[in-house]
């Protein structure tokens, strides 16, 4: 059965034209170009469009019968219109939600919109008339999967392949996909973590397929803010109460609002009042540019296939209001992306003395709003991970609760010798440190010196591929 499923997933990519492979590969732009790239863009259009909106919920029931999809009326150009009437730069479809319906031709499942009453492929249709419209194309999807029982604790190889191959067919039969936006991963309500579903191989398939898409999951409901973890670009969902700080965020960043009461079409949309234009321009597109943010505003479609009239509407008044000026200013410069598993996670841990409400395994609990923190008489205080055996690493993450920490010097053992690893001063809540690979079966922080009680909230190392 594995063979089989490996031999499908490498017939995917043997069909794939040879000539759009190498018009994709041929131009690969570094990652730094292609975030302030990203937030030059500075609005586009969510698109939420799937089986939930004809089951008037966004969680709809997963075993939905593809029979429900049918929009009799679909113009994915009215959709590229509005956008454009707006001023967007771009689109962002929902390939597949949660509930596992796929509304392109796949050939990974049943579940997919070719087995509707509709039979057309709904993915090709957005691609097409948003670059019509000279509109780049982005597409979601996501990880969890209630339909198929990609959910936590029944996660098998084989859905892990699924995954593989429906992201081999968005990015190889719809030409440049400018981002990958990703959801229902390592997020607290959807609980499959990045070992689970392994995010590095899967942003390696992307980079393989398409190296200037960008990966973005939908993740700040759980990493900090301060550097990127498993994303290119930071996202903040401000239904969900994430909101960016304005006044300090120096990365590359998204925020998603919809202009109506929720992300996908319900039936008392079309009578019912849409988000201001003017405070859509004036109090959160405008103020997110300036923090180096792209904005983009879900429209959900209705079950005809067409955007509302009222929301039609409401964007006309947006482009009047709002025209972009030109690219932002440069990013600032930061620290790439960590995409590797934390192999610190749940290991054995040690320290210095510590409260008694805050030892020593809060520090690698994979919970950023937990921590390990020192007693207050401790004058050099210390953190260790301690792995079964010697491992192989090149990465370590030291996320503080609070910026305490002063000089510090990361160490590690190799056959009972501690060596030096890395020193350093300062460096804001969150503190990376890449260097050659080395084996060890501990690895510690020495905190010389605070300003307070240090406390460390995550402690991380990687084996990075390099």
């Amino acid at each position: 059965m594995k063979k089989t499923r490996l031999c499908w997933l490498l017939g995917i990519q043997l069909l794939i034209p040879f000539t759009l492979l190498a018009q994709l590969k041929s131009a690969t732009t570094s990652l730094a170009a292609l975030q302030q790239q990203f937030v030059d863009l500075r609005f586009g259009m969510f698109i939420h469009f799937n089986i939930p909106t004809f089951a008037n919920q966004d969680w709809p029931d997963p075993d939905a019968p593809a029979s429900l999809f049918n929009p009799a009326k679909l113009d994915c150009n009215q959709w590229a219109a509005t956008a454009k009437a707006a001023n967007m730069s771009y689109g962002c479809l929902t390939t597949k939600h949660h509930s596992g319906f796929c509304i392109w031709d796949t050939k990974t499942t049943d579940y997919n919109v070719m087995n509707s009453p509709y039979g057309k492929d709904v993915v090709k249709q957005y691609t097409d008339a948003f670059r019509a419209r000279g509109l780049k194309v982005m597409l979601y999807y996501s990880i969890l999967d209630t339909h198929h029982r990609l959910r936590p604790n029944l996660i098998t190889h084989k859905h892990i392949d699924m995954i593989k191959a429906q992201l081999t067919e968005l990015l190889t039969k719809y030409g440049e996909i400018t981002a990958m936006i990703i959801d229902g991963w390592d997020a607290p309500w959807s609980r499959i973590s990045y070992d689970d579903v392994p995010f590095e191989e899967i942003y390696r398939l992307i980079k393989s397929l398409q190296p200037n898409c960008l990966v973005m999951d939908l993740n700040a409901a759980k990493y900090p803010a301060e550097a990127l973890f498993y994303t290119d670009i930071k996202s903040y969902e401000q239904g969900a109460g994430q909101h960016i700080s304005k006044e300090s965020n120096r990365l590359p960043a998204l925020s998603c609002l919809p202009i109506n009461s929720a992300w996908f079409w319900k039936t008392n949309f079309p009578a019912t009042p849409v988000k201001d234009p003017a405070k859509l321009v004036n109090d959160i597109l405008v103020p997110l540019n300036k923090a180096w943010c792209n904005f983009i505003l879900n429209v959900a479609p209705n079950r005809d296939g067409l955007i509302d009239d009222n929301a039609v509407a409401a964007l006309q008044q947006v482009g009047k209001m709002w025209k972009p000026e030109g690219p932002m200013p440069a990013l600032p410069e930061s620290i790439a992306p960590i995409i590797s598993s934390n192999i610190a996670k749940h290991q054995p841990g040690n320290s210095s003395w510590s409260d008694d409400m805050n030892i020593m395994d809060f520090a690698n609990d994979d919970n950023f709003r937990s921590s390990w923190q020192s007693n207050t008489t401790v004058k050099q205080p210390w953190y260790e991970i301690d792995f079964d055996k010697d491992k192989s690493f090149n990465t370590i993450s030291i996320v503080e609760d609070g910026t305490n920490i002063k000089k510090y010097r990361l160490e590690y053992n190799e056959n009972g010798t501690w060596k030096p690893l890395a020193s350093g001063e300062g460096g804001g809540r969150v503190k990376i440190h890449r260097f050659n690979r080395v084996w060890g079966g501990r690895v510690r922080i020495l905190i010389d010196e605070s300003s307070a009680p240090p406390a460390i909230a995550e402690f991380g190392v990687y084996d990075e591929r390099r």
